[in-house]
């Protein structure tokens, strides 16, 4: 263990005499000074776990070094010295960060419990400190979003941007995709990274109980409401909150939490006086919200203040070359958790693996080498270890693949009084085919309606039929 240095800083002889023995019984290395502006240097330089400063010294006095060592990064103890026994004296000690304040002569049974308690002070600073710094750097390896794909670059340039400005983010994105996990590595780019992160997933808890669960609740609010409760609006105050699944909510909760976004401030089930909270907000959902909007499941002001900015995480399917860098990341990472040697993929298995059409996407990837790696004696992971679902693989012609997702819609819309099929279906057809075919020819419409076989003034028409933005396909690279 490392032994605590003190720093003496008095001008009268006799003290500092009494006090070097004092330590010197303690096994504690000390330095002494009878000048101000020494103590204050030697402070400046760290490495001292406590100092005993006189007020009245040359040079500079304990206040005004007391002052200065308010915001240093080292934690240091001081215990301030005075000869005159005022209420001034102590008062302004005490509020400019002194451990304690003694009076000369001092019993020295006193001051060693003031010195026990100021040692013991900085030991559990220095543990906090050292937590928080092996919890900042586990947070920072938890947060590395793995991929070098074209679709995941475009992520990370959109992260980089929003990160540091404080606005709201929607992030788009089929289960499994990571959309936790993106806002998590927002939060840690973000000026908030030292404030909470609270999570909760809106699909997960029942739709009666969301309410308290994002506000909280007073005491007496209801049945078994034995004490008031904060919700997740309160822990996250200073952080960020991040609210998953966000499609899956009523519209009478959806109007309350507009008014929290809108208001900044609240009301706790059951209560009556307003909470105000500083809160970051990112949503995520794996639902086309505005569809959702169209068919009344969604508000449409609650989305206008959601998706300010709006990350779409492309599904792992689409992430070319980013299965393999997964995988040696997944086989890395397991071998740490589960204390097994690193275990590696034969050729056929990660081949397999690329040729997989992944519809859990990259939670599905995780689990299925996760599985592997405990049921697997053998140090490579073959074909057969991999046990993948062989009629999730990707097969089927594009017609085929069309049908199976047209058939839910026809069988849905039949006998229901719907009409016009055809023009609800082509818009969902047509518009993807045209985005594809503009971020090829990064946005050159002669190039891509030739690609398209159409005309110019067609392709013009239907761009702003099917409100396709051009700007967001020039200039890609």
């Amino acid at each position: 263990m490392k032994v605590e240095k003190i720093l003496l800083a008095d001008d009268d002889e006799n003290i500092l005499w009494v006090l070097e023995k004092f330590f010197a019984d303690k096994g504690l290395p000390v330095v002494k000074t009878k000048d101000g502006g020494t103590a204050a240097s030697l402070l400046k330089k760290g490495g001292f776990a406590l100092a005993l400063l006189d007020i009245n010294m040359p040079g500079r006095d304990g206040l005004e070094i007391l002052k200065d060592c308010s915001g240093a990064k080292n934690p240091v103890a001081i215990i301030v010295m005075t000869g005159e026994d005022t209420l001034e004296n102590a008062l302004e000690a005490m509020k400019r960060g002194a451990f304690d304040y003694i009076t000369k002569p001092f019993d020295l049974d006193e001051l060693d419990i003031i010195v026990r308690k100021a040692l013991e002070s900085v030991r559990l600073k220095l543990r906090v400190t050292s937590l928080e710094e092996r919890l900042k750097k586990r947070w920072t390896d938890e947060t590395v979003f793995v991929g070098k794909s074209r679709a995941v670059k475009e992520v990370f340039k959109t992260v980089g941007r929003v990160a540091p400005r404080d606005v709201t983010v929607l992030i788009q994105g089929e289960s499994g995709t990571g959309k936790e996990f993106l806002a998590r590595l927002i939060h840690a780019n973000s000026p908030r990274c030292d404030g909470p992160f609270i999570a909760v997933n809106s699909a997960a808890v029942p739709g009666d109980l969301m309410e308290s669960e994002l506000f909280g609740y007073e005491k007496g609010a209801f049945t078994g409401a034995v004490e008031r409760r904060a919700g997740k609006f309160e822990l996250a105050d200073e952080g960020t909150l991040f609210l998953d699944e966000i499609g899956d909510m009523t519209l009478d909760l959806q109007a309350k939490l507009l008014r929290a976004l809108q208001e900044k401030e609240f009301y706790r089930v059951g209560g009556r006086e307003p909470v105000k909270v500083d809160v970051r907000i990112i949503a995520a959902t794996n639902q086309d919200l505005e569809k959702a909007v169209e068919e009344r499941r969604f508000r449409e002001d609650l989305l206008y203040r959601l998706n300010v900015i709006t990350i779409t995480l492309p599904p792992l399917r689409d992430r070319e070359g980013d299965v393999r860098l997964l995988a040696d990341y997944f086989l890395d990472r397991f071998q740490h958790e589960m204390g097994v040697e690193r275990k590696g993929l034969s050729e056929g298995a990660l081949a397999m693996l690329e040729r997989y059409h992944w519809p859990g996407n990259v939670r599905e990837l995780e689990n299925v080498l996760r599985r592997a790696v405990l049921m697997t004696r053998g140090m490579v992971l073959t074909e057969e270890d991999l046990d993948l679902p062989k009629r999730r693989k990707r097969s089927g012609s594009l017609e085929e693949i069309i049908t199976a997702r047209l058939r839910h819609l026809v069988e849905r819309t039949a006998g229901t009084g719907g009409q016009e099929l055809y023009s609800l279906v082509m818009p969902y057809m047509e518009r993807p085919l045209i985005k594809l075919v503009l971020e090829k020819t990064k946005g050159n419409q002669v190039q891509a309606a030739e690609l398209l076989g159409i005309n110019r003034n067609t392709l013009r028409k239907k761009i702003k039929e099917l409100k396709i933005r051009i700007e967001d396909f020039k200039g890609q690279e």
